[in-house]
């Protein structure tokens, strides 16, 4: 487990999870967070993504990302930035496909966050795909 992931408060464990599933964290993203379940969907997977950013866990958004486009500065590049932005607030769009059955699945979101003190928004369509039976962030090209 990483060092990042223990710094996350135990009472966190039990508030409601980030990704706006209603669910407390502890029966949602935390599950995927400690490898003791993988997402079932390419939109838990997207969630589950936006709570590792929302608790600067880059170990598993290196994990998560396709090796496709996992660049090799992809570790470095979230240790330099990641701390920088405070994620206050997500919304599924729409999602396209990423059931259990899928190969492929898409997932627009909007995700509302502070970058150093300003008030920003990423409005993303992203593509995932399998990767040996397990679902993978692709990129935002969706």
């Amino acid at each position: 487990m990483s060092e990042a992931f223990e710094k996350i408060p135990k009472e966190r464990h039990i508030s409601l999870c980030p990704c706006k599933s209603t669910k407390s964290y502890q029966d949602c993203c935390l599950r995927f967070h400690q490898n003791k379940a993988l997402p079932e969907t390419a939109e838990k997977l997207m969630r589950s993504r936006y709570c590792a950013f929302f608790f600067r866990l880059p170990d598993y958004l290196v994990e998560t990302t396709h090796p496709d486009s996992r660049s090799p500065g992809l570790r470095r590049d979230l240790e330099e930035t990641i701390h920088h932005t405070d994620w206050k607030f997500l919304t599924i769009v729409s999602t396209s496909k990423g059931q259990k059955e899928d190969k492929r699945g898409k997932v627009e979101f909007i995700g509302d966050y502070f970058w150093d003190g300003e008030v920003q928004q990423l409005r993303e369509h992203s593509r995932f795909r399998r990767f040996k039976g397990n679902w993978k962030y692709l990129d935002d090209k969706g």
